[in-house]
């Protein structure tokens, strides 16, 4: 039986739904070792539990958190040299790809970025150019090195009890990059954007003005994104873009209000399951990606329908 690295991915001591989901691409392939690069590995070990994990490995003899991404790769690189898996899955977040690059450097192996699916054979496929072309792609050389976008697959569950060993690892100096002061980002009460079911975003068309976009979030339990319209005018965080420069989503229902649907950023959010698009000017190119579209003022759609599901939750 062939194995699977994924690499566990974690913030804040709590391991993300990302972990989970490339569990179960890896069980397409064989069994799945999931290897702890933290500092916290005692407390995330519990959170592994009823996944679809047949082993944790745990790194030790590096302070992760006090070096760079560098030090994750060595780490990776060490456990590959001990396991000789058939592929590495990493969570496609900036980290997890700047990991991904440095480890495919390190083991002289070939690297697929963004994937949306995998099958047994290891064939990826990802979509590129704006989500207009669909990319089947495959590592003709090393070990394969996947990093896999969030929300591309319905996580499952597995073995309870994962068997457990410690590894130590060196790191090899090469990489001088040293982290000299660690501060958690600042979190509200929505859900991550890369990570969450429900998305709603709002552009240009909502002048500034996020209210109704974040009450129509919050009725559905989602994530508020929003355009680069709106975050270069100042309107939202730039941490909250969703686009080619911004983030790139994969949620069951994405709602784009106030938003014309450029390719920037139809870039990152295409491969969502389902689009819904509420924008005044009926010739919008989101509507041409969307698979329901309201021709309308997003101030008077979204609280009418914001008042609806409030009504159905009772």
């Amino acid at each position: 039986m062939s194995t699977v690295l994924i690499l566990v991915d974690s913030v804040g001591g709590k391991v993300s739904k990302a972990t989970a989901e490339l569990a179960t691409f890896g069980k397409k392939i064989g069994d799945v070792v999931a290897v702890i690069c933290s500092s916290d590995a005692a407390a995330l070990l519990p959170q592994l539990a009823n996944l679809s994990i047949d082993r944790t490995l745990s790194c030790t003899g590096v302070d992760f958190e006090k070096h760079s991404t560098g030090a994750t790769a060595s780490a990776l690189a060490a456990v590959i040299a001990k396991e000789s898996p058939s592929a590495v899955l990493i969570a496609s977040t900036a980290r997890g790809k700047e990991i991904a690059g440095r480890l495919a450097v390190k083991c002289e192996s070939g690297v697929i970025t963004d994937a949306i699916d995998l099958d047994a054979d290891l064939i990826a496929t990802q979509s590129v150019f704006g989500g207009s072309t669909t990319v089947h792609s495959t590592v003709t050389h090393g070990t394969p090195i996947i990093t896999i976008r969030g929300n591309a697959i319905e996580a499952t569950s597995g073995s309870a009890t994962p068997a457990h060993e410690d590894f130590a690892v060196t790191y090899d100096g090469l990489d001088k990059a040293k982290v000299l002061s660690l501060a958690p980002a600042v979190k509200g009460g929505r859900p991550e954007l890369t990570e969450a079911s429900i998305v709603v975003s709002g552009g240009k068309g909502t002048d500034g003005n996020f209210a109704p976009v974040e009450a129509f979030a919050d009725s559905l339990g989602a994530a508020v994104g929003a355009s680069r319209a709106a975050t270069d005018a100042g309107w939202y965080p730039h941490s909250h873009q969703v686009g080619q420069t911004g983030k790139t989503v994969s949620p069951q229902l994405y709602v784009a209000a106030g938003i014309s649907g450029a390719i920037q950023h139809r870039a990152g959010m295409q491969t969502s399951k389902t689009i819904v698009a509420i924008n005044k000017d009926p010739e919008a190119p989101i509507f041409d990606v969307a698979d329901f579209g309201v021709v309308g003022d997003l101030f008077a759609v979204l609280p009418q329908a914001s008042d609806g599901v409030i009504a159905k939750k009772g």
